[in-house]
C-alpha cells in the first residue's frame, strides 16, 4: 500500500512539471531550444512508464479488493445469507415397541441448511435427515418445498437435499447459494456468526469467535469414526441449529453447524474446506469414500512413553490396532500387543506423514482426509526401537464397518 502512494505522488510531481513546461512554451511564444525540447521529452517518457508501469496497475487493483474486503457489520451479513438459509423438516416415526398407544401421530424432528447452488441443492447435517427419503424445506419468507435426500455422509455428517416440487427458475434468483470461504485461513479469535432455527425459531444468528480449530470431533455411535478438522467457537448452537451456515465476517461459510456441548456454550462445525471436497462428490454420486489405513492409535502420552522408556523429545502418536490385510498391515506398521497381566504394550509410533509432522491424532486424520484419496500413496515416519523409517501406504476405501482387528482387543481410539 505504501508503494502504491509513494508511485501516486510520482506520479502528481511529473504531471506539474509537465504543465510547468507547457507554461514555459507559452511564455516563450512558443520558440522553443534543443535544451528546452529534451528535458521535456525525457519527462513525457518517465509519465508514460509509470502509468504503463504493471506493478502500478497491480497496487490499484490490491487497494480496490482490500477496500471490498472491509468486514460487513452484523446487520449486512444477516441481510446477505437470511434468504439462503432454511429450515428443515422431517417426518419421525413413533418408536415401534409395545409401550407405544396405537394411533400415535409421527413427530417431527427440525434443522437447518442452506443454499448451495443454483439447482436446487441443500447442505445440511447428516443427522437432520437420517433414515428420511424426502423432507420439507422452508425459506424464511414462508414459502415451503419438497426435497429428497440425493446424498449422505454419516461418517462427516453431512448430507445434500434436491428440491424437486414446486420450484421455479424465478425463485432460485431470490434465493442465491452461499459462497464458500477458506477454513484453513482461520485464526483463534476470528469473529463467527452462526445462523439457523434454533428449538425451530426461523432466522436467529448469534456470534463469537474461533476457538479453536483442527479439532477431532469423536463419533457417539460405537464403531464410528471421528469427524476431523473441526471449528470450535463459542457462537451458541443450540438444537436446530445443526445444518446451517458458520460465517465468517465476509459472510462467507467457513463450517457446517454440527453439534453444540451443553452445559458449556461449545459449538462445533464441520470445516468449509471438508464441504467442497465431499458435497460435489454427493451431488454426483450419492455418497463418499473416505481414505482408511486400516489402524487406530492415540496420542503418545507422558505415561506411555514412560512406559516404553522413550525420551522426552519423541511426539506423535502410537498405534494400537491394525485392521488385518488392511493398508497399514501391508505396509508393516506393528501395533501394540497385550501381555499376560492384560497391560497393552509396545506400537509404532508415527511421527510424520509425507513430512508433515504428526504430534497428535488429529494431525493425521485431518491431512489423511482433506489432502488424500482412496488408492493415493503416503509416506509414514515410523519410530521404532529406537530410530526412524519411512514407510509406504496405499490409501484403501474405508469400509462401512471395522471388525477384523489382528489385536482382539476393539479400538479404544480413533480410527483412520
Amino acid at each position: 500500500m505504501t508503494n502504491a502512494k509513494q508511485e501516486v505522488e510520482i506520479e502528481n510531481t511529473i504531471r506539474g512539471l509537465f504543465i510547468l513546461s507547457v507554461l514555459q512554451m507559452k511564455q516563450q511564444s512558443l520558440m522553443l531550444s534543443f535544451s528546452f525540447i529534451i528535458p521535456l521529452l525525457v519527462i513525457c517518457g518517465m509519465l508514460v512508464a509509470i502509468l504503463s508501469n504493471p506493478y502500478h496497475v497491480t497496487a490499484q487493483v490490491q487497494e480496490q479488493e482490500e477496500q471490498q474486503q472491509q468486514p460487513l457489520s452484523l446487520n449486512d451479513i444477516f441481510n446477505r445469507v437470511e434468504k439462503s438459509v432454511v429450515q428443515i423438516t422431517r417426518s419421525v416415526l413413533p418408536p415401534a415397541n409395545i409401550l407405544t398407544p396405537e394411533g400415535q401421530e409421527n413427530t417431527t424432528s427440525l434443522g437447518s441448511g442452506f443454499v448451495y447452488d443454483n439447482r436446487g441443492h441443500i447442505v445440511t447435517n447428516y443427522h437432520v435427515i437420517a433414515n428420511a427419503s424426502i423432507v420439507d424445506v422452508t425459506f424464511i419468507d414462508g414459502n415451503r418445498y419438497t426435497a429428497n435426500v440425493s446424498g449422505i455422509d454419516p461418517s462427516n455428517d453431512l448430507a445434500v437435499l434436491k428440491i424437486i416440487e414446486n420450484f421455479t427458475g424465478d425463485e432460485l434468483l431470490s434465493q442465491p447459494p452461499l459462497i464458500l470461504g477458506n477454513s484453513s485461513q482461520l485464526k483463534v479469535g476470528d469473529p463467527v456468526v452462526a445462523i439457523g432455527n434454533p428449538f425451530g425459531l426461523e432466522g436467529s444468528m448469534t456470534t463469537g469467535i474461533v476457538s479453536q480449530t483442527g479439532r477431532l470431533l469423536p463419533e457417539e455411535q460405537e464403531g464410528g469414526y471421528s469427524i476431523p478438522d473441526t471449528i470450535q467457537t463459542d457462537a451458541l448452537i443450540n438444537p436446530g441449529n445443526s445444518g446451517g451456515p458458520l460465517l465468517n465476517m465476509n459472510a462467507e461459510i467457513i463450517g457446517v453447524n454440527t453439534a453444540g456441548i451443553f452445559p458449556g456454550g461449545i459449538g462445533f462445525a464441520i470445516s468449509s474446506n471438508s464441504v467442497s471436497k465431499i458435497v460435489p462428490v454427493l451431488i454426483e454420486e450419492g455418497n463418499y469414500t473416505h481414505p482408511w489405513l486400516g489402524m487406530s492409535a492415540g496420542t503418545l502420552s507422558s505415561d506411555i512413553a514412560k512406559r516404553e522408556g522413550l525420551d522426552r523429545s519423541v511426539n506423535g502418536i502410537i498405534v494400537d490396532s491394525i485392521v488385518k490385510n488392511g493398508p497399514a498391515d501391508q505396509a508393516g506398521i506393528n501395533g501394540s500387543t497385550t501381555n499376560q497381566y492384560g497391560e497393552r504394550l509396545g506400537g509404532d509410533i508415527i511421527t510424520g506423514a509425507d513430512s508433515n509432522p504428526v504430534v497428535r491424532m488429529e494431525d493425521l486424520i485431518s491431512y489423511l482426509e482433506i489432502q488424500k484419496s482412496p488408492g493415493e500413496n503416503m509416506t509414514l515416519s515410523v519410530f521404532r526401537d529406537g530410530k526412524t523409517t519411512d514407510k509406504q501406504i496405499t490409501i484403501g476405501h474405508r469400509p462401512t464397518t471395522t471388525t477384523a482387528y489382528l489385536s482382539r482387543a476393539p479400538p479404544q481410539q480413533p480410527s483412520p
